[in-house]
């Protein structure tokens, strides 16, 4: 799975900042550090995972 932009985090709905969550790698430059920091960031305002979202997400990577 590749880092999405910072445009598309945010974009994004609950449901794909989860699976983002869930299945990205750590990020290996500054770029990605500071996408995935706001990634986090919006992922915590919006609520984070609901019991709903983590099984239609599962733990397999879509990949």
């Amino acid at each position: 799975m590749n880092y999405p932009t910072l445009k598309e985090v945010e974009g994004a709905d609950l449901y794909q900042l989860c699976k983002w969550h869930r299945f990205l790698r750590s990020p290996e430059n500054e770029e990605e550090v500071k996408i995935n920091n706001r990634l986090f960031a919006r992922w915590t305002e919006l609520g984070g995972f609901t019991p709903q979202i983590s099984k239609a997400i599962g733990w397999t990577p879509p990949y």
